[in-house]
């Protein structure tokens, strides 16, 4: 019966980082629909959403700490357990990047700068983070290393669009220096989205160590050297 009982409690556990996850989702998609709409209002479901993300946060980590003091449990659970923690910090930096957009966003819409069509495809930017999101949450929903292998590789790519990002827009400022303040809020946006892709591939790297037992951290840094 005891082990039953922590059997639910693992699967509560698992269902409460889910719900978080998917709030980090709607949090990264809303902040870049605020963005390109330049919608204010959407700027304050993104701090409304970061409030419920850092409560979760909370209440996710105490019930993790718990378990594992009085339950010590051993091999996959332990892996387990230790891998929400981890995954948890990262959806909450999720929410933190989001916030990043959205203050960009109300920046903007403060400064009341003259609108202007930066060459740099954020909606593309957008989407493709949030996909690695997805892709990483369902790789821990399924429990598959494989699913997760793919978030990582996936990272070259969004790395690829912001460094061709800071390209075009540090261009930009030295063509059209009067759109100096439109393009700097630009890279900071690029910056935060080639962050959040970096934490759904943390996401996925905790994923592999729970499923494999396996610190893959470093290994696509190596591999490429």
């Amino acid at each position: 019966m005891p082990r039953i009982h922590f059997q639910l409690q693992l699967a509560e556990l698992k269902d409460k980082l889910l719900a978080m996850a998917a709030l980090a989702q709607q949090a990264v998609e809303t902040a870049v629909d605020a963005y390109l709409q330049r919608d204010l209002g959407l700027c304050q479901y993104v701090k409304q959403n970061e409030t419920a993300i850092n409560s979760a946060q909370r209440e996710l980590d105490e019930m993790a700490y718990e378990l594992l003091a009085k339950e010590q449990p051993m091999a996959i659970d332990l892996r387990f357990i230790l891998a929400v923690i981890k995954i948890n910090g990262d959806l909450e930096r999720i929410g933190d990047q989001s916030m990043g957009i959205s203050r960009r966003t109300r920046d903007i819409l403060k400064t009341n700068a003259d609108e202007v069509e930066l060459p740099v495809d954020f909606a593309a930017m957008g989407e493709y983070s949030g996909r690695m999101i997805r892709t990483a949450i369902q790789s821990l929903l399924e429990g598959d290393a494989r699913l997760a292998d793919t978030v990582r590789e996936m990272d070259d790519e969004i790395d690829r669009m912001n460094r061709r990002a800071h390209t075009d827009l540090l261009k930009l400022i030295q063509d059209k220096p009067q759109f100096t303040h439109q393009a700097m809020n630009g890279l900071m946006v690029s910056r935060s989205l080639e962050r959040i892709a970096d934490h759904a591939s943390n996401i996925a790297t905790d994923v592999i160590f729970w499923i494999r037992g396996a610190d893959v951290r470093h290994q696509l840094s190596l591999s490429m050297d």
